[in-house]
């Protein structure tokens, strides 16, 4: 094959390998499938990629479209789908065997959090760039991003600016070092404008939302023609699924591309594929197979260092340490107590006010000094009668046996302590208890005086006391995701999933229309959700909770 076919009507030079793509779409619109097609298509005639999946949606293209034979054998680093595990730190290790060993890889960042995928990348695209500045090392290679926004942002967060200057880098002069570079989005409005200006190649499907329209206007103001932005613009709402229009002025030849297709079937499992109600979800039997020896090799190390920084391992290390302490038996203190009142303050207290309470009891009377980090038991000496505090004042000893959590109690204990207080309802998400045995754990660890009651349950700081420092947490970010997926009914995962998919929320209408799903249903899955706390309702927009991109 000497070139790229991309539809019917439409073929590619090879050098496309080292050119600057943009490929801009709504959800649906065949964004995807043309991304995987040009993927498809360079590595049928053996050019080295580079795909960047930040969803998890494209480790299909190891199988055939009906799953039942190899597809291309691309080595998958990160995700589910792994062939060698991805550490957040390993960027520049990663940059390393794609340039010396000219593998193509497939990076999967789906189980990264957010502030995870900024250093990956930022680490990988600064050495992609540096080693490819060496003669030797100047071979082509496509560098293809998907949800491109995410990595070239246009208002860059604290602590992705670097990445953002990395990716400028490849896109406006990676091309003289090997290093093409396909962004993929549906959002051209938050895709950096700087780097979306530096396309060689404008390739654009339907597209309805104003704000990335005008977005698309900023490359057309600086490389086309009145004219045929004027065409395009006014054809982007109405454009069927997969039709798209392919602009490159004066590549690949003086006379450039401006032309509409529709692009060709992908060869490959569609592994990003939206679920539909009641469809049986296909697993693909057979996959291309890839030697990852000299990866498995030159990997070792990040692969042990994943391990050490596990926080599941860290923990029981932890703990394993903490039970080899030697005990150190608490001292008791005997003190001749003469102010009734100071004496009441201390027996009340169970907080950081009473250990200051009792910091500043010893500095008020005779006695032995406060001991830094000994454990200390006050044994008063009262000249006068002991004061007896009402009952529910009086904290009961830890050893009591009413004292004692069960299984359930501390998994529900810790979601509330996790989430810093919830409502019941999401208690039953978190968890997975049903009301009745929600409801029962929660009483009891009211009883206890591990939580206080109201709209929100909150650990009390003897809960938090009582956890400890070595229980298991449950998820949080990516991980509360995954388990949300599982938990939540399929309507509610849904709506949720379109949400993340689009942190800055969407409109009812946007929802209804991506779903399929009527008002009346939509509005009834979006007030679970919020019931759930898992959405944030504004006027006008729901978005994803804040909570979920941790």
């Amino acid at each position: 094959m000497t070139s790229l076919k991309i539809s019917k009507d439409l073929s590619l030079p090879l050098d496309l390998v080292t050119q600057t793509i943009a490929i801009l779409a709504k959800r649906r619109a065949g964004k995807s499938y043309t991304m995987r097609r040009t993927a498809e298509q360079l590595l049928s005639t053996g050019q080295q990629i580079v795909l960047v999946d930040p969803k998890g949606d494209q480790w299909g293209i190891r199988s055939s479209s009906d799953g039942k034979r190899a597809g291309y054998s691309i080595i998958i680093l990160g995700g589910e789908h792994a062939d060698v595990p991805l550490e957040v730190g390993a960027g520049e290790l990663v940059a390393k065997l794609v340039v010396e060993e000219r593998v193509s890889i497939l990076l999967d960042l789906s189980l990264f959090r957010k502030h995870e995928v900024s250093t990956f990348m930022t680490a990988f695209l600064e050495n992609l760039y540096r080693l490819k500045a060496k003669e030797v090392y100047r071979t082509p290679v496509m560098l293809i991003i998907d949800e491109a926004d995410a990595i070239a942002p246009q208002k860059p967060q604290k602590g992705e600016e670097r990445m953002l200057g990395a990716a400028e880098d490849i896109v406006r002069r990676g091309g003289q070092r090997g290093i093409g570079c396909t962004l993929v989005t549906q959002r051209s409005a938050v895709l950096n404008k700087n780097v979306l200006t530096q396309a060689q190649m404008l390739v654009v499907l339907r597209t309805i939302a104003p704000q990335d329209i005008a977005a698309m206007k900023a490359w057309i103001d600086v490389h086309g023609t009145a004219e045929q932005g004027k065409t395009l613009i006014e054809s982007l709402p109405s454009l069927p699924v997969g039709d798209a229009w392919f602009w490159s002025p004066g590549w690949p030849t003086e006379r450039g591309i401006f032309k509409r297709v529709h692009v060709l079937p992908i060869d490959t499992f569609d592994s990003g594929a939206t679920p539909k109600p009641g469809e049986h979800r296909i697993i693909p039997k057979k996959a291309a197979n890839v030697d990852i020896e000299i990866l498995k090799k030159q990997m070792a190390a990040t692969i042990e260092k994943a391990k050490q920084d596990d926080p599941k391992l860290l923990r029981k290390r932890i703990a394993e340490l903490e039970r080899q302490k030697p005990h150190t038996a608490p001292k008791t203190i005997e003190v001749k107590v003469v102010d009734q009142a100071a004496m009441k303050r201390l027996i009340l207290r169970r907080d950081k006010e009473w250990e200051e309470a009792v910091r500043n009891f010893f500095k008020t009377f005779s006695g032995p000094a406060f001991i830094e980090n000994t454990p200390v038991i006050i044994k008063p000496a009262l000249q006068q009668a002991p004061i007896r505090p009402k009952p529910e004042f009086i904290m009961p000893p830890n050893d009591i046996e009413n004292k004692e959590m069960g299984a359930g109690e501390r998994v529900v204990l810790i979601a509330i302590a996790q989430a810093g207080g919830m409502t019941r309802e999401h208690i039953t998400v978190q968890t997975g208890y049903k009301r009745s045995t929600r409801d029962a754990y929660v009483a009891r660890l009211a009883q206890k005086g591990y939580v206080s009651l109201g709209y929100k349950i909150v650990a009390s700081q003897s809960g938090i006391d009582a956890l400890g420092d070595g229980y298991e947490p449950l998820p949080t970010g990516r991980d509360l995701i995954v388990h949300l997926e599982r938990r939540l009914p399929q309507g509610e995962w849904q709506i949720l999933k379109l949400l993340l998919e689009n942190e800055e929320g969407l409109d009812r209408d946007t929802i209804s229309e991506t779903t399929g799903f009527k008002r009346s249903t939509r509005d009834a899955y979006i007030a679970r959700l919020s019931a759930r706390e898992l959405v944030e309702i504004s006027k006008g927009s729901v978005k994803a909770s804040s909570i979920l991109f941790l």
